[in-house]
Protein backbone atom coordinates (compact mmCIF):
# COMPACT_ATOMS: atom_id res chain seq x y z
CA UNK A 1 0.00 0.00 0.00
CA UNK A 2 1.47 3.45 -0.90
CA UNK A 3 2.75 5.73 1.83
CA UNK A 4 0.09 8.09 3.12
CA UNK A 5 0.78 11.82 3.57
CA UNK A 6 -0.94 13.55 6.50
CA UNK A 7 -4.23 15.22 5.63
CA UNK A 8 -4.12 19.04 5.69
CA UNK A 9 -6.10 20.43 8.64
CA UNK A 10 -7.67 23.76 7.68
CA UNK A 11 -8.86 24.75 11.18
CA UNK A 12 -5.60 26.46 12.11
CA UNK A 13 -5.40 28.28 8.77
CA UNK A 14 -8.97 29.53 9.06
CA UNK A 15 -8.41 30.68 12.64
CA UNK A 16 -5.24 32.56 11.66
CA UNK A 17 -6.80 34.26 8.63
CA UNK A 18 -9.87 35.25 10.65
CA UNK A 19 -7.66 36.76 13.34
CA UNK A 20 -5.19 38.57 11.03
CA UNK A 21 -7.76 39.93 8.58
CA UNK A 22 -10.60 40.52 11.03
CA UNK A 23 -13.01 38.39 8.95
CA UNK A 24 -15.76 36.28 10.51
CA UNK A 25 -14.70 32.59 10.58
CA UNK A 26 -18.16 31.44 9.49
CA UNK A 27 -17.83 33.59 6.39
CA UNK A 28 -14.45 32.02 5.63
CA UNK A 29 -15.92 28.51 5.99
CA UNK A 30 -18.80 29.40 3.67
CA UNK A 31 -16.28 30.79 1.16
CA UNK A 32 -14.18 27.63 1.38
CA UNK A 33 -17.22 25.39 0.81
CA UNK A 34 -18.34 27.46 -2.14
CA UNK A 35 -14.95 27.51 -3.84
CA UNK A 36 -14.47 23.74 -3.44
CA UNK A 37 -17.93 23.12 -4.87
CA UNK A 38 -17.11 25.33 -7.86
CA UNK A 39 -13.77 23.53 -8.38
CA UNK A 40 -15.46 20.11 -8.28
CA UNK A 41 -18.19 21.19 -10.71
CA UNK A 42 -15.62 22.51 -13.18
CA UNK A 43 -13.65 19.28 -12.88
CA UNK A 44 -16.43 16.70 -12.93
CA UNK A 45 -19.11 18.63 -14.82
CA UNK A 46 -21.24 21.66 -14.12
CA UNK A 47 -24.44 19.62 -14.40
CA UNK A 48 -23.68 17.36 -11.45
CA UNK A 49 -25.48 17.74 -8.10
CA UNK A 50 -22.36 18.20 -5.98
CA UNK A 51 -22.30 19.84 -2.56
CA UNK A 52 -19.34 20.79 -0.36
CA UNK A 53 -19.49 20.60 3.45
CA UNK A 54 -16.76 21.61 5.89
CA UNK A 55 -15.94 18.93 8.47
CA UNK A 56 -15.03 20.83 11.63
CA UNK A 57 -13.49 17.81 13.39
CA UNK A 58 -11.23 16.76 10.52
CA UNK A 59 -10.60 20.26 9.24
CA UNK A 60 -11.36 19.26 5.66
CA UNK A 61 -13.98 20.00 3.03
CA UNK A 62 -16.02 16.95 2.00
CA UNK A 63 -17.49 16.75 -1.49
CA UNK A 64 -20.66 14.73 -1.97
CA UNK A 65 -22.69 13.99 -5.09
CA UNK A 66 -26.36 13.06 -4.72
CA UNK A 67 -27.61 10.30 -7.04
CA UNK A 68 -31.19 9.18 -7.61
CA UNK A 69 -32.33 5.69 -8.59
CA UNK A 70 -34.80 5.80 -11.50
CA UNK A 71 -36.44 3.19 -13.78
CA UNK A 72 -35.29 5.10 -16.89
CA UNK A 73 -32.24 7.39 -16.92
CA UNK A 74 -32.83 10.87 -18.36
CA UNK A 75 -29.94 12.63 -16.54
CA UNK A 76 -26.88 10.35 -16.71
CA UNK A 77 -24.81 12.67 -14.55
CA UNK A 78 -27.15 12.51 -11.56
CA UNK A 79 -29.26 9.36 -12.03
CA UNK A 80 -28.69 5.57 -11.84
CA UNK A 81 -30.92 3.14 -13.63
CA UNK A 82 -32.48 0.47 -11.40
CA UNK A 83 -31.56 -2.31 -13.78
CA UNK A 84 -27.90 -1.27 -13.93
CA UNK A 85 -27.76 -0.85 -10.15
CA UNK A 86 -29.24 -4.29 -9.51
CA UNK A 87 -26.84 -5.80 -12.03
CA UNK A 88 -24.04 -4.44 -9.83
CA UNK A 89 -25.69 -5.91 -6.73
CA UNK A 90 -27.20 -2.72 -5.42
CA UNK A 91 -30.63 -2.97 -3.84
CA UNK A 92 -32.70 0.17 -4.30
CA UNK A 93 -36.17 1.40 -5.14
CA UNK A 94 -37.24 4.02 -7.64
CA UNK A 95 -36.90 7.50 -6.14
CA UNK A 96 -34.25 6.49 -3.58
CA UNK A 97 -31.23 8.77 -3.30
CA UNK A 98 -27.70 8.07 -2.25
CA UNK A 99 -24.83 10.43 -1.40
CA UNK A 100 -21.44 9.46 -2.76
CA UNK A 101 -18.32 11.11 -1.39
CA UNK A 102 -15.89 12.37 -4.02
CA UNK A 103 -12.29 11.73 -3.01
CA UNK A 104 -9.92 14.27 -4.40
CA UNK A 105 -6.72 13.78 -2.35
CA UNK A 106 -4.04 11.15 -2.96
CA UNK A 107 -4.39 9.62 0.48
CA UNK A 108 -8.09 9.04 -0.14
CA UNK A 109 -7.65 7.31 -3.49
CA UNK A 110 -7.39 3.80 -2.04
CA UNK A 111 -10.44 4.35 0.18
CA UNK A 112 -12.39 5.54 -2.82
CA UNK A 113 -11.53 2.43 -4.75
CA UNK A 114 -12.36 0.17 -1.81
CA UNK A 115 -15.63 1.74 -0.71
CA UNK A 116 -17.28 3.31 -3.73
CA UNK A 117 -15.62 1.69 -6.70
CA UNK A 118 -18.87 0.37 -8.08
CA UNK A 119 -20.50 3.81 -8.02
CA UNK A 120 -17.39 5.35 -9.52
CA UNK A 121 -17.57 2.93 -12.38
CA UNK A 122 -21.23 3.64 -12.91
CA UNK A 123 -20.65 7.44 -12.90
CA UNK A 124 -17.32 7.15 -14.75
CA UNK A 125 -15.58 9.36 -12.13
CA UNK A 126 -12.14 8.05 -12.92
CA UNK A 127 -10.18 11.32 -12.45
CA UNK A 128 -9.96 11.02 -8.69
CA UNK A 129 -6.74 11.63 -6.85
CA UNK A 130 -3.71 13.73 -7.67
CA UNK A 131 -5.00 15.58 -10.73
CA UNK A 132 -8.12 16.99 -9.10
CA UNK A 133 -6.28 17.70 -5.86
CA UNK A 134 -3.82 20.03 -7.62
CA UNK A 135 -6.52 21.81 -9.62
CA UNK A 136 -8.73 22.14 -6.56
CA UNK A 137 -5.88 23.62 -4.53
CA UNK A 138 -5.08 26.22 -7.20
CA UNK A 139 -8.71 27.17 -7.63
CA UNK A 140 -9.26 27.27 -3.89
CA UNK A 141 -6.26 29.54 -3.39
CA UNK A 142 -7.39 32.02 -6.05
CA UNK A 143 -10.99 32.13 -4.86
CA UNK A 144 -10.03 32.35 -1.19
CA UNK A 145 -7.61 35.22 -1.80
CA UNK A 146 -10.25 37.08 -3.80
CA UNK A 147 -12.90 36.50 -1.15
CA UNK A 148 -10.50 37.61 1.58
CA UNK A 149 -9.77 40.82 -0.37
CA UNK A 150 -13.49 41.40 -0.90
CA UNK A 151 -14.14 40.86 2.80
CA UNK A 152 -11.36 43.24 3.75
CA UNK A 153 -12.78 45.91 1.43
CA UNK A 154 -16.23 45.42 2.88
CA UNK A 155 -14.87 45.72 6.41
CA UNK A 156 -13.00 48.92 5.53
CA UNK A 157 -16.07 50.41 3.86
CA UNK A 158 -18.30 49.53 6.83
CA UNK A 159 -15.73 51.01 9.22
CA UNK A 160 -15.34 54.33 7.40
CA UNK A 161 -18.75 54.89 5.80
CA UNK A 162 -20.04 56.30 9.11
CA UNK A 163 -16.92 58.45 9.60
CA UNK A 164 -17.82 60.84 6.80
CA UNK A 165 -17.65 64.33 8.28
CA UNK A 166 -15.01 63.39 10.86
CA UNK A 167 -11.32 64.21 11.20
CA UNK A 168 -8.83 61.36 10.76
CA UNK A 169 -5.07 61.20 11.20
CA UNK A 170 -2.70 59.20 9.04
CA UNK A 171 0.76 59.07 7.49
CA UNK A 172 1.56 60.21 3.96
CA UNK A 173 2.95 57.21 2.06
CA UNK A 174 3.31 58.13 -1.60
CA UNK A 175 2.27 60.64 -4.25
CA UNK A 176 0.24 59.89 -7.38
CA UNK A 177 -0.32 62.65 -9.96
CA UNK A 178 -0.29 65.30 -7.28
CA UNK A 179 -2.59 63.33 -4.97
CA UNK A 180 -1.29 62.24 -1.57
CA UNK A 181 -1.96 58.64 -0.49
CA UNK A 182 -2.49 58.61 3.28
CA UNK A 183 -2.15 55.47 5.38
CA UNK A 184 -4.90 55.38 8.01
CA UNK A 185 -3.85 52.05 9.49
CA UNK A 186 -6.49 49.62 8.21
CA UNK A 187 -7.04 51.54 5.00
CA UNK A 188 -5.52 54.00 2.57
CA UNK A 189 -7.15 57.35 1.81
CA UNK A 190 -6.62 59.92 -0.93
CA UNK A 191 -5.94 63.62 -0.37
CA UNK A 192 -6.67 64.99 -3.88
CA UNK A 193 -4.75 67.95 -5.26
CA UNK A 194 -7.94 70.03 -5.32
CA UNK A 195 -8.42 69.45 -1.56
CA UNK A 196 -4.87 70.44 -0.61
CA UNK A 197 -3.81 73.86 0.69
CA UNK A 198 -1.42 75.55 -1.79
CA UNK A 199 1.05 76.68 0.85
CA UNK A 200 1.29 73.23 2.49
CA UNK A 201 3.76 70.56 1.39
CA UNK A 202 4.25 66.97 2.57
CA UNK A 203 6.94 64.34 2.39
CA UNK A 204 6.61 60.58 2.74
CA UNK A 205 6.20 59.73 6.43
CA UNK A 206 4.68 63.08 7.46
CA UNK A 207 1.64 63.13 9.73
CA UNK A 208 -1.57 64.22 7.97
CA UNK A 209 -4.74 65.30 9.75
CA UNK A 210 -7.66 65.81 7.39
CA UNK A 211 -11.44 65.92 7.07
CA UNK A 212 -13.27 62.93 5.55
CA UNK A 213 -15.25 64.39 2.64
CA UNK A 214 -16.59 61.19 1.09
CA UNK A 215 -16.36 57.40 1.33
CA UNK A 216 -17.03 55.84 -2.07
CA UNK A 217 -17.77 52.19 -2.79
CA UNK A 218 -15.58 51.34 -5.76
CA UNK A 219 -14.97 48.00 -7.52
CA UNK A 220 -11.27 48.15 -6.61
CA UNK A 221 -12.10 48.83 -2.98
CA UNK A 222 -13.56 51.68 -0.94
CA UNK A 223 -12.09 55.11 -1.70
CA UNK A 224 -11.78 57.50 1.23
CA UNK A 225 -11.54 61.12 0.07
CA UNK A 226 -9.85 63.57 2.46
CA UNK A 227 -9.64 67.36 2.52
CA UNK A 228 -7.34 69.93 4.07
CA UNK A 229 -9.03 72.85 2.30
CA UNK A 230 -12.62 72.32 3.49
CA UNK A 231 -14.17 74.88 5.82
CA UNK A 232 -15.53 71.89 7.76
CA UNK A 233 -11.96 71.04 8.81
CA UNK A 234 -11.84 74.42 10.56
CA UNK A 235 -15.11 73.88 12.45
CA UNK A 236 -14.21 70.29 13.41
CA UNK A 237 -10.84 71.41 14.79
CA UNK A 238 -12.61 73.95 16.99
CA UNK A 239 -14.98 71.22 18.19
CA UNK A 240 -11.93 69.18 19.20
CA UNK A 241 -10.16 72.07 20.95
CA UNK A 242 -13.14 73.81 22.60
CA UNK A 243 -15.13 71.65 25.07
CA UNK A 244 -17.97 74.19 25.13
CA UNK A 245 -18.54 73.61 21.41
CA UNK A 246 -18.45 69.82 21.79
CA UNK A 247 -20.99 70.11 24.63
CA UNK A 248 -23.28 72.40 22.63
CA UNK A 249 -22.93 75.40 24.95
CA UNK A 250 -21.13 77.40 22.25
CA UNK A 251 -22.37 77.08 18.67
CA UNK A 252 -20.51 77.88 15.46
CA UNK A 253 -23.22 79.72 13.53
CA UNK A 254 -21.19 80.38 10.38
CA UNK A 255 -17.70 79.95 9.00
CA UNK A 256 -15.77 81.18 5.97
CA UNK A 257 -12.31 80.21 4.85
CA UNK A 258 -9.69 80.90 2.24
CA UNK A 259 -7.36 77.91 2.79
CA UNK A 260 -3.85 78.84 3.77
CA UNK A 261 -4.69 82.53 4.11
CA UNK A 262 -7.39 83.54 6.52
CA UNK A 263 -10.60 82.27 8.10
CA UNK A 264 -13.51 83.72 10.03
CA UNK A 265 -15.96 81.96 12.33
CA UNK A 266 -19.05 83.39 14.01
CA UNK A 267 -19.94 81.91 17.39
CA UNK A 268 -22.88 82.25 19.75
CA UNK A 269 -23.50 81.06 23.31
CA UNK A 270 -26.57 79.34 24.72
CA UNK A 271 -25.44 80.24 28.23
CA UNK A 272 -25.37 83.91 29.23
CA UNK A 273 -22.48 83.24 31.58
CA UNK A 274 -20.26 81.87 28.81
CA UNK A 275 -18.45 84.26 26.46
CA UNK A 276 -18.39 82.44 23.09
CA UNK A 277 -15.40 84.33 21.69
CA UNK A 278 -13.42 83.94 24.92
CA UNK A 279 -14.19 80.21 25.04
CA UNK A 280 -12.82 79.75 21.51
CA UNK A 281 -9.74 81.88 22.14
CA UNK A 282 -8.85 80.13 25.41
CA UNK A 283 -6.44 81.12 28.14
CA UNK A 284 -3.76 83.33 26.56
CA UNK A 285 -5.03 82.24 23.15
CA UNK A 286 -4.12 78.57 23.71
CA UNK A 287 -7.20 77.07 22.02
CA UNK A 288 -7.19 79.16 18.88
CA UNK A 289 -3.41 78.82 18.61
CA UNK A 290 -3.76 75.04 18.59
CA UNK A 291 -6.08 75.33 15.58
CA UNK A 292 -3.79 77.87 13.89
CA UNK A 293 -0.84 75.53 14.38
CA UNK A 294 -2.71 72.60 12.82
CA UNK A 295 -3.66 74.82 9.84
CA UNK A 296 0.01 75.78 9.39
CA UNK A 297 -0.30 79.41 10.50
CA UNK A 298 -3.62 80.28 8.86
CA UNK A 299 -5.01 83.46 10.46
CA UNK A 300 -8.37 83.03 12.20
CA UNK A 301 -10.83 85.77 13.19
CA UNK A 302 -13.43 84.80 15.81
CA UNK A 303 -16.43 87.13 15.87
CA UNK A 304 -19.66 87.12 17.90
CA UNK A 305 -22.76 86.12 15.99
CA UNK A 306 -25.70 88.56 16.12
CA UNK A 307 -29.30 88.22 14.98
CA UNK A 308 -29.17 91.81 13.75
CA UNK A 309 -27.61 91.64 10.24
CA UNK A 310 -26.02 95.10 10.49
CA UNK A 311 -24.34 94.34 13.83
CA UNK A 312 -23.21 90.95 12.54
CA UNK A 313 -21.64 92.51 9.43
CA UNK A 314 -19.83 95.11 11.55
CA UNK A 315 -18.38 92.32 13.68
CA UNK A 316 -17.46 90.29 10.60
CA UNK A 317 -15.45 93.19 9.18
CA UNK A 318 -13.23 93.40 12.27
CA UNK A 319 -10.64 94.69 12.93
CA UNK A 320 -11.95 97.58 10.76
CA UNK A 321 -14.29 100.13 12.34
CA UNK A 322 -17.63 100.87 10.62
CA UNK A 323 -19.29 104.31 10.60
CA UNK A 324 -22.65 103.52 9.00
CA UNK A 325 -24.53 100.67 7.34
CA UNK A 326 -27.15 101.10 4.61
CA UNK A 327 -29.27 97.97 4.14
CA UNK A 328 -30.92 97.02 0.85
CA UNK A 329 -33.32 94.24 1.86
CA UNK A 330 -34.63 93.71 -1.67
CA UNK A 331 -31.21 92.79 -3.06
CA UNK A 332 -29.90 91.34 0.22
CA UNK A 333 -27.04 93.82 0.06
CA UNK A 334 -25.40 96.35 2.37
CA UNK A 335 -23.41 99.50 1.77
CA UNK A 336 -20.72 99.78 4.44
CA UNK A 337 -19.32 103.23 5.16
CA UNK A 338 -16.02 103.40 7.03
CA UNK A 339 -13.62 106.20 8.04
CA UNK A 340 -11.09 107.04 5.33
CA UNK A 341 -8.20 105.54 7.31
CA UNK A 342 -10.12 102.28 7.80
CA UNK A 343 -10.96 101.63 4.12
CA UNK A 344 -7.92 99.52 3.26
CA UNK A 345 -8.25 97.62 6.55
CA UNK A 346 -11.93 96.86 5.89
CA UNK A 347 -11.25 95.67 2.36
CA UNK A 348 -8.17 93.71 3.36
CA UNK A 349 -5.28 92.55 1.26
CA UNK A 350 -6.59 91.79 -2.23
CA UNK A 351 -10.13 92.16 -0.88
CA UNK A 352 -9.77 89.18 1.42
CA UNK A 353 -11.38 90.70 4.54
CA UNK A 354 -14.56 91.90 2.84
CA UNK A 355 -14.76 88.69 0.79
CA UNK A 356 -14.68 86.52 3.92
CA UNK A 357 -17.13 88.80 5.70
CA UNK A 358 -19.57 88.46 2.80
CA UNK A 359 -19.24 84.66 2.87
CA UNK A 360 -19.67 84.60 6.63
CA UNK A 361 -22.79 86.77 6.74
CA UNK A 362 -24.37 85.82 3.43
CA UNK A 363 -24.85 89.50 2.43
CA UNK A 364 -23.47 91.33 -0.59
CA UNK A 365 -21.17 94.01 0.78
CA UNK A 366 -20.08 97.26 -0.86
CA UNK A 367 -17.51 99.23 1.15
CA UNK A 368 -16.89 102.94 0.72
CA UNK A 369 -15.00 105.54 2.73
CA UNK A 370 -16.78 108.57 4.20
CA UNK A 371 -15.04 110.95 1.80
CA UNK A 372 -15.93 108.68 -1.11
CA UNK A 373 -19.60 108.65 -0.02
CA UNK A 374 -19.60 112.44 0.25
CA UNK A 375 -18.05 112.65 -3.19
CA UNK A 376 -20.68 110.26 -4.57
CA UNK A 377 -23.51 112.32 -3.05
CA UNK A 378 -22.09 115.56 -4.47
CA UNK A 379 -21.73 113.96 -7.88
CA UNK A 380 -25.29 112.56 -7.71
CA UNK A 381 -26.62 116.00 -6.81
CA UNK A 382 -24.89 117.53 -9.81
CA UNK A 383 -25.80 114.72 -12.22
CA UNK A 384 -29.44 114.24 -11.20
CA UNK A 385 -29.92 117.97 -10.57
CA UNK A 386 -29.16 118.65 -14.24
CA UNK A 387 -32.31 116.78 -15.30
CA UNK A 388 -35.47 118.90 -15.96
CA UNK A 389 -37.87 119.42 -13.07
CA UNK A 390 -35.54 117.82 -10.50
CA UNK A 391 -35.76 119.11 -6.91
CA UNK A 392 -33.63 118.47 -3.84
CA UNK A 393 -36.27 116.22 -2.18
CA UNK A 394 -36.55 114.20 -5.41
CA UNK A 395 -32.77 113.86 -5.60
CA UNK A 396 -32.66 112.56 -2.01
CA UNK A 397 -35.50 110.14 -2.74
CA UNK A 398 -33.89 108.80 -5.91
CA UNK A 399 -30.50 108.53 -4.18
CA UNK A 400 -32.03 106.44 -1.39
CA UNK A 401 -33.43 104.10 -4.06
CA UNK A 402 -29.97 103.57 -5.59
CA UNK A 403 -30.01 106.15 -8.42
CA UNK A 404 -26.55 107.75 -8.34
CA UNK A 405 -26.33 109.50 -11.72
CA UNK A 406 -28.23 110.33 -14.89
CA UNK A 407 -27.16 107.04 -16.54
CA UNK A 408 -29.08 105.13 -13.84
CA UNK A 409 -32.22 107.05 -14.85
CA UNK A 410 -31.55 106.36 -18.54
CA UNK A 411 -31.15 102.60 -17.99
CA UNK A 412 -34.09 102.28 -15.58
CA UNK A 413 -37.37 100.64 -16.56
CA UNK A 414 -39.89 103.45 -17.30
CA UNK A 415 -42.59 101.39 -15.58
CA UNK A 416 -40.59 101.05 -12.35
CA UNK A 417 -39.67 104.68 -11.72
CA UNK A 418 -43.29 105.93 -11.38
CA UNK A 419 -43.73 103.47 -8.50
CA UNK A 420 -41.52 105.79 -6.41
CA UNK A 421 -43.60 108.29 -4.49
CA UNK A 422 -43.65 111.73 -6.14
CA UNK A 423 -42.42 110.50 -9.54
CA UNK A 424 -44.81 110.78 -12.52
CA UNK A 425 -44.60 109.04 -15.92
CA UNK A 426 -44.28 112.46 -17.61
CA UNK A 427 -41.31 113.35 -15.41
CA UNK A 428 -39.66 110.01 -16.18
CA UNK A 429 -40.06 110.60 -19.91
CA UNK A 430 -38.47 114.05 -19.64
CA UNK A 431 -35.63 112.76 -17.44
CA UNK A 432 -34.74 109.93 -19.78
CA UNK A 433 -34.66 112.24 -22.81
CA UNK A 434 -32.19 114.55 -21.05
CA UNK A 435 -30.22 111.75 -19.35
CA UNK A 436 -28.41 110.60 -22.49
CA UNK A 437 -26.66 113.94 -23.02
CA UNK A 438 -25.98 114.31 -19.29
CA UNK A 439 -24.38 110.83 -19.20
CA UNK A 440 -21.67 112.01 -21.59
CA UNK A 441 -20.92 114.99 -19.33
CA UNK A 442 -20.89 112.71 -16.28
CA UNK A 443 -18.42 110.29 -17.90
CA UNK A 444 -15.96 113.13 -18.52
CA UNK A 445 -16.32 114.39 -14.97
CA UNK A 446 -15.86 110.90 -13.49
CA UNK A 447 -12.67 110.42 -15.50
CA UNK A 448 -11.37 113.79 -14.24
CA UNK A 449 -12.26 112.97 -10.63
CA UNK A 450 -10.54 109.58 -10.85
CA UNK A 451 -7.39 111.18 -12.22
CA UNK A 452 -7.42 113.86 -9.50
CA UNK A 453 -8.03 111.24 -6.82
CA UNK A 454 -5.14 109.09 -8.01
CA UNK A 455 -2.81 112.07 -8.22
CA UNK A 456 -3.78 113.17 -4.71
CA UNK A 457 -3.30 109.64 -3.39
CA UNK A 458 0.18 109.37 -4.86
CA UNK A 459 1.12 112.83 -3.61
CA UNK A 460 -0.10 112.02 -0.10
CA UNK A 461 1.68 108.67 -0.10
CA UNK A 462 4.96 110.37 -1.06
CA UNK A 463 4.81 113.20 1.47
CA UNK A 464 8.14 113.47 3.25
CA UNK A 465 7.92 111.79 6.69
CA UNK A 466 9.45 114.87 8.31
CA UNK A 467 6.42 116.91 7.12
CA UNK A 468 3.90 114.62 8.88
CA UNK A 469 2.57 115.16 12.39
CA UNK A 470 2.76 112.29 14.86
CA UNK A 471 -0.99 111.73 14.50
CA UNK A 472 -0.67 111.59 10.71
CA UNK A 473 2.12 109.03 11.07
CA UNK A 474 -0.02 106.94 13.42
CA UNK A 475 -2.95 107.11 11.01
CA UNK A 476 -0.72 105.50 8.38
CA UNK A 477 -0.21 102.47 10.62
CA UNK A 478 -2.56 99.71 9.51
CA UNK A 479 -5.40 99.21 12.02
CA UNK A 480 -4.72 102.49 13.82
CA UNK A 481 -7.81 104.71 13.49
CA UNK A 482 -8.70 107.94 15.25
CA UNK A 483 -10.43 106.12 18.10
CA UNK A 484 -7.45 103.81 18.62
CA UNK A 485 -5.08 106.80 18.56
CA UNK A 486 -7.10 108.46 21.32
CA UNK A 487 -6.88 105.31 23.46
CA UNK A 488 -3.14 105.01 22.80
CA UNK A 489 -2.56 108.66 23.69
CA UNK A 490 -4.51 108.27 26.94
CA UNK A 491 -2.17 105.40 27.87
CA UNK A 492 0.95 107.44 27.04
CA UNK A 493 1.74 106.16 23.53
CA UNK A 494 1.99 109.21 21.26
CA UNK A 495 4.29 108.09 18.44
CA UNK A 496 4.90 105.10 16.20
CA UNK A 497 8.24 104.63 17.96
CA UNK A 498 6.42 104.36 21.32
CA UNK A 499 4.46 101.38 19.99
CA UNK A 500 7.52 99.61 18.61
CA UNK A 501 9.58 100.15 21.80
CA UNK A 502 6.88 98.65 24.05
CA UNK A 503 7.85 94.99 24.49
CA UNK A 504 5.10 94.09 26.99
CA UNK A 505 2.08 93.19 24.85
CA UNK A 506 -0.14 92.54 27.88
CA UNK A 507 0.67 95.96 29.33
CA UNK A 508 -0.08 97.64 25.99
CA UNK A 509 -3.41 95.79 25.70
CA UNK A 510 -4.52 96.43 29.28
CA UNK A 511 -3.50 100.08 29.46
CA UNK A 512 -5.17 101.03 26.16
CA UNK A 513 -8.19 98.74 26.43
CA UNK A 514 -7.72 97.71 22.80
CA UNK A 515 -7.36 94.00 23.50
CA UNK A 516 -4.46 91.63 22.95
CA UNK A 517 -5.33 90.78 19.35
CA UNK A 518 -5.74 94.40 18.27
CA UNK A 519 -2.49 95.64 19.84
CA UNK A 520 -0.53 92.76 18.34
CA UNK A 521 -1.76 93.76 14.91
CA UNK A 522 -1.04 97.48 15.50
CA UNK A 523 2.44 96.77 16.93
CA UNK A 524 3.33 94.55 13.95
CA UNK A 525 1.99 97.15 11.50
CA UNK A 526 3.97 99.90 13.28
CA UNK A 527 7.22 97.96 12.73
CA UNK A 528 6.41 97.55 9.04
CA UNK A 529 5.54 101.24 8.76
CA UNK A 530 8.90 102.36 10.21
CA UNK A 531 10.72 100.17 7.67
CA UNK A 532 8.71 101.61 4.77
CA UNK A 533 9.08 105.14 6.16
CA UNK A 534 12.87 104.79 6.33
CA UNK A 535 13.00 103.65 2.68
CA UNK A 536 10.75 106.54 1.58
CA UNK A 537 12.79 109.12 3.54
CA UNK A 538 16.03 107.91 1.95
CA UNK A 539 14.47 107.95 -1.52
CA UNK A 540 12.99 111.46 -1.14
CA UNK A 541 16.21 112.82 0.35
CA UNK A 542 18.13 111.45 -2.62
CA UNK A 543 15.68 113.11 -5.02
CA UNK A 544 16.00 116.45 -3.21
CA UNK A 545 19.77 116.23 -3.24
CA UNK A 546 19.75 115.53 -6.97
CA UNK A 547 17.44 118.47 -7.61
CA UNK A 548 19.61 120.78 -5.52
CA UNK A 549 22.71 119.67 -7.40
CA UNK A 550 20.96 120.26 -10.70
CA UNK A 551 19.79 123.72 -9.62
CA UNK A 552 23.33 124.63 -8.51
CA UNK A 553 24.80 123.93 -11.94
CA UNK A 554 22.15 125.93 -13.82
CA UNK A 555 23.24 129.19 -15.57
CA UNK A 556 21.53 132.25 -13.94
CA UNK A 557 19.87 134.49 -16.57
CA UNK A 558 21.96 132.94 -19.30
CA UNK A 559 25.29 134.02 -17.68
CA UNK A 560 28.34 131.81 -17.19
CA UNK A 561 28.28 129.11 -14.63
CA UNK A 562 30.06 130.33 -11.47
Amino acid sequence: MPTQTPTLNLNQILDQVAKDKGIDRKRLVATLEDMMQQAALRHFGMDRHITATYNQEKGTVELVQTLQFVPEVTDPANQIGLAEARAKGIEAEAGDEIDIRLYYLDEDAEAARAQDLQFGEILKLKTFGHSFGRIAAQTAKQVLLQRVRDSERELVYNEYKDRKGEIVTGISRRFERGNIIVDLGRAEAVLPLREQVPRESYRAGDRVQAYVVEVLRESKGPQIILSRASVSLLTKLFEMEVPEIAEGIVVIEAAAREPGGRSKIAVASRDRDVDPVGACVGMKGSRVQAVVQELRGEKIDIVPWDEDPASFVCSALQPAEVSRVVIDEANHAMEIIVPDDQLSLAIGRRGQNVRLAAQLTGWKLDINSESRVKEMRDFATRSLGALPGMTDPLIELLYSHGFRQARDILEANPEVLPQIEGVTPAAVEAWQKAAEAQSVVDAEELARLDAEREAARQAEARRHPDELSQQERLLRVRGCGEKAIEQLAAAGYHTVEDLVKESDIMKLADSTGLGIKKVRQIKHSASLYLEEEAKLRAELNAERAAQSALAGTATPEGGPTP
